[in-house]
């Protein structure tokens, strides 16, 4: 092999997948394999890399676009900047937390894939018994603050939609909490996965429509309404609705596991970063150009007919309850395990533990009705940990021996913009959680 020739994967048919030695950290974060070799044929059953793209960008272009244009109205361009900065770092950060899952062969020099799962990867740098808590903790915040978000999501989709009865938001968060109770008695989400594609597939629709209404009143779009300025006070709280909206390493080491070619992950990520950017930047910036001052926390409130209102915001209420349950289920198989009780097994303790967790979202839902502020001190908090100051600093810990100056002093550097975001984003966002609740 040429000293300057970039290293491919070697797959070997082994119980451990094994890869040829990388020359430097460029080839950690690109990997390849050889020519004409492919994985076992166990491996031809999991999913293919538009279908691992089709995950990710759902993912991380779901629901909460809603609010993006809302983020525009406290952040001007610098909203706007970070929605492309933040989509780079947070494939950056994706690409190297893959990388913590291998290590190279003390005996060969092979890289070995060694950890599985984002939890591996802590309980390694931090040890089972602290890395795994911290993990559990943040896992759980993340998934059961998804849930209350798609409940409070759902109560101010009602409430835009019926302004006239006067109902209170909380009122509506409860209504919609009655159709989550029949998912404490599913087994696995097969049935809920059926829906996925199709609701993806509405949701997109959805955007389109609100995307060709903004464009037919372009002719009162006014340019100088979007801030030039940072206005220190408001806009952590864009920040972290930005950074929670591109939040996924959560997931990614299992999507990786699972793709039938691991060695196109890294494109695939890439890929499915540079789509959400442009569409995301692109729909917040006609979103707030088309209300401008008006501008609601929940973009679709803003529409003028009722008629249209009602129809895109009921479908978007039900697409939120049909979302409910990926995070909710995905809390459950963590935290019953930790009372010893299966998730698969539905008995009269298992089915009320899942209502007690359903309720406690409600709760948590009814005490901050306020989508966008909840959003943005979530997204500074477990947001920022899970996808930018975690993956950095296990990347920094697990491949030191490897890294040159300049990216470590990358890494470091998104570490203290991960902190910054983190204190700007809870005071900013506190204050103007408090400001809603007074009002």
């Amino acid at each position: 092999m040429m000293k300057n020739e970039r290293s491919k994967f070697t797959v070997r048919f082994t119980p451990i997948t094994t890869y040829k030695r990388f020359n430097n950290e460029t080839d950690q974060l690109f990997l390849h394999y050889e020519e004409g070799k492919e994985r076992n044929t166990s491996a031809t059953h999991g999913i293919t890399a538009l279908e691992a793209a089709w995950n990710v960008t759902n993912a991380i272009q779901g629901m909460f676009l809603v609010s993006l244009p809302y983020s525009v109205y406290h952040g001007g361009y610098w909203s706007l900047l970070a929605m492309l900065a933040v989509a780079w770092i947070c494939t950056y950060t994706g690409q190297i937390l893959i990388s913590c899952l291998y290590e190279p062969s003390s005996s060969t020099g092979v890289l070995m894939k060694v950890r599985h799962s984002y939890v591996d990867i802590a309980e390694c740098v931090w040890g089972k018994r602290f890395g795994g808590r911290i993990l559990f903790i943040a896992q759980n915040i993340e998934l059961l603050m998804t849930c209350i978000l798609y409940l409070v999501l759902c109560g101010e989709l009602l409430a835009g939609s019926f302004p006239q009865f006067q109902i209170p938001v909380r009122y509506w968060i409860c209504l919609s909490c009655l159709f989550t109770l029949p998912y404490s008695f599913i087994r696995s989400l097969r049935l809920v996965s059926r829906f996925s594609a199709g609701n993806a597939v509405v949701h997109l629709i959805i955007n389109m429509i609100i995307i060709i209404y903004c464009l037919t009143q372009a002719s009162t779009w006014d340019w100088s309404k979007i801030q030039l300025r940072i206005n220190i006070a408001s806009f952590p709280t864009s920040l972290g609705i930005i950074v929670f909206s591109y939040t996924s390493q959560i997931f990614l080491p299992t999507l990786e596991n699972n793709m039938r070619y691991p060695h196109q992950f890294n494109a695939m990520l890439v890929l499915s970063h540079i789509i959400a950017a442009i569409f995301k930047t692109g729909f917040a910036l006609i979103g707030f150009l088309t209300w401008q001052e008006q501008t609601s926390e929940v973009i679709t409130n803003n529409l003028p007919t009722q008629r249209l209102r009602i129809v895109i915001n009921l479908t978007l209420a039900i697409k939120a309850l049909l979302s409910y349950p990926l995070p909710y289920f995905a809390a459950c198989e963590l935290i019953l395990p930790k009372f010893s009780l299966s998730n698969e097994i539905t008995t009269w303790k298992t089915i009320l533990a899942r209502i007690i967790l359903i309720l406690s979202t409600l709760i948590m839902s009814l005490c901050i009705p306020h989508f966008a502020q909840l959003m943005g001190l979530i997204g500074s908090i477990t947001g920022v940990f899970l996808s930018l100051i975690w993956p950095c600093y296990f990347y920094l810990y697990l491949k030191n021996y490897s890294l040159s100056r300049t990216t470590i002093f990358g890494n470091i550097a998104i570490i203290i913009f991960g902190f910054m975001c983190t204190i700007s984003g809870i005071i900013d966002s506190s204050r103007e959680l408090a400001k809603k609740i007074q009002e």
